[in-house]
Order: structure tokens, then sequence, then C-alpha cells
């Protein structure tokens, strides 16, 4: 067995359990916890090896500053405050921003050229990890009132399985018959091959979800929103490739073996999150 199968193995079925576990333990408030928890530490490890690659730039962020922001962040979307407090994440937004830069100012007196870049990989870092990837923890606390029953476990169940399904076909289809290169000078291993195998699988797993768990959102729907959490996904991958290329590293770390670092499983989920969870609201 690879890497890639035995990182897999190990760590889908702690992934899948965090989703389904407020459905196998419904009278247990605390059942949502464990994908909190899981997520939170993700976007940690996430932001911290977004700022490790971008010092190979010379870009200096703060990390004090931005883990102060991004566990604010990180609080206001527990209120899922997308929906149900857009002032308090308006908020907590403006008082980052302004933190960022007031502690920029001091930090960086001895050499004012050098504020705009930290303050600014500083605040990129927390926008791109941890307001992204926010919307996916929004989405667990969000709707679980609404009348279909144990919707925000269905609504991540098919994300995620939309999400490995686009994974998998892009790899497997793209290693073994990948030859048109999709955007070369950003990622020369992505395919077009690929790209339509993650396409296919994606769309084929959001018509499983649809038939199976989640008859709530009919085909017409769960497939054209598997296209599109899929091709802006495949965005989300080229533009932290492109990121890696400029700090010149293949992965973001080596957490991971077989897949780099948890940005780069993040990094397509990160841009399909806020496309997910704005669907269900006006959908749902």
């Amino acid at each position: 067995m690879n890497s890639r199968l035995l990182t897999a193995f190990v760590a889908l079925p702690v992934l899948i359990l965090s989703i389904i576990l407020p459905y196998l333990l419904p009278d247990v408030p605390a059942a949502s916890w464990l994908f909190l928890l899981i997520a939170a530490l993700a976007y940690g490890a996430g932001l911290f090896e977004f700022f490790t690659f971008t010092k190979k730039l010379e870009l200096k962020a703060d990390a004090g500053i931005a883990y102060l922001g991004a566990a604010a962040l990180f609080v206001a979307f527990l209120f899922d405050a997308p929906a149900k407090a857009p002032d308090l994440l308006i908020l907590t937004v403006a008082f980052f921003l302004i933190s960022a830069f007031v502690s920029q100012m001091f930090r960086f007196q001895k050499d004012f050229s050098k504020m705009l870049t930290g303050t600014g990989v500083t605040v990129l870092g927390v926008f791109y990890v941890v307001f992204l990837g926010g919307f996916l923890v929004a989405t667990r606390v969000g709707f679980d009132e609404n009348f279909v029953p144990h919707l925000s476990t269905k609504l991540l169940a098919y994300f995620f399985l939309v999400g490995f399904g686009a994974d998998t076909g892009a790899y497997y289809l793209g290693k073994n018959f990948g030859k048109r290169k999709l955007i070369p000078k950003v990622s020369p291993n992505k395919t077009w091959e690929g790209a339509i195998g993650g396409l296919i699988l994606s769309s084929a797993f959001a018509a499983i979800s649809s038939a199976t768990f989640f008859p709530e959102l009919p085909y017409k729907f769960s497939i054209p929103l598997a296209i599109a959490i899929m091709v802006i996904g495949v965005f989300g991958d080229l533009a932290e490739s492109a990121m890696k290329r400029g700090a010149d590293l293949k992965d973001a770390a080596s957490i991971l073996p077989g897949h780099g670092g948890l940005l780069d499983r993040l990094d397509s989920l990160l841009f399909g999150a806020p496309i997910l969870y704005y669907f269900a609201r006006f959908y749902f």
C-alpha cells in the first residue's frame, strides 16, 4: 500500500466519524465537537504552513496577531455569524484589520518599507485559511434546526464526498491518462484529462448522495452544485500551486505522507466552502 492510500486509510475514518457522529448520537449536543476540533487543528496547521512557506519569500507575517484574529473569526463562525450574527462577523473582521495595522506599525518602526508586506501576508493568511474555511464550521453548526433532519451532517457528507471524488478522479485519471497540461506555468502536473476525471467522479458521487442519504437535494441541483464546487476547487488548487511555486516548494509541508501538507488538502475545500454554505442558505 503506497503512502497516499495509507494516509487516506488512517485519516478518512476519523473525518467520516466526525461528520456522522451527530447522526449517530442525536441526543448528544457535544457530538458536533469532534468535527469542530478537527477543523480548528487543521486551520491552525494550515495557517502555520502558509506562514512557513511565505518566510521563504522573506514575507514576515506576525503569527501572534494572525492566530488571535484566526481564533476570533473561528468563534464568530461557531455562532453561524454569516447568517445569524452578520454584524458580529463584520465587527470581528474590522477589529482584526485594525489590530493588524496598528501592531505592524509598531513592529516595523525600524523599517516601514516592510510594513505593507508584513501586514498583507498576516491578513491574507487568516482570510485565506480561516475565513474561507470558517464556512464549513458554520455549516456544521448552522443548519440543525432546519426542517430537513440532520441537514448539516448531510451537507458536510455531500461536500466531502464531492471533494474526495474530484481529488481521486483528477489524481488517478491524470496520472494514468493525462497528456494535455491544464495550466503548465502554474502547475505542470495537472492535466485536462485529470480535470475531466475529477468532474466525472465528483458528479457521480453527487448523484449517489442524492440517491442514498440526501434525497432532499435532487439530482438537478446536486450535480450542478458538485460541478461548481469541483471547478472552483480546481482554481483553489491552482492558486496554492502558484504560491508554492513562488516559494520554490513542491508541497506546503510533509505532515501527510503522499499528500504533502494540510494546506495541500485544504486548498480546494477552502474555495468550495462558501459555495456550499450559501447554496444551502438559499435553497433550504
